[in-house]
């Protein structure tokens, strides 16, 4: 696998997370911040394959975004 090396800016109290959590697990920085951008992209995908279904779904019930929003508080307030 081909790679390229960026530079990246970083608050010092960021870097300090990034090195203690790398130390932690025995990783080099690089490898923390390849995973933490591989499980950041996975997770918006994956979030963005809910909201996809979901809208799809809404759409073929005819369902407006009121009805939605009055879902959901009416679950929260245990009338649901």
């Amino acid at each position: 696998m081909k790679t390229q090396t960026v530079n990246i800016s970083f608050s010092d109290e960021l870097l300090k997370d990034i090195d203690a959590v790398s130390q932690e697990e025995a990783r080099s920085r690089s490898e923390f911040i390849r995973e933490a951008a591989r499980a950041y992209i996975a997770r918006k995908r994956v979030w963005k394959g809910i909201f996809q279904s979901t809208a799809q779904h809404v759409k073929r019930l005819g369902l407006k975004e009121s009805d939605v929003s009055s879902a959901i508080a009416s679950r929260r307030h245990g009338k649901g």
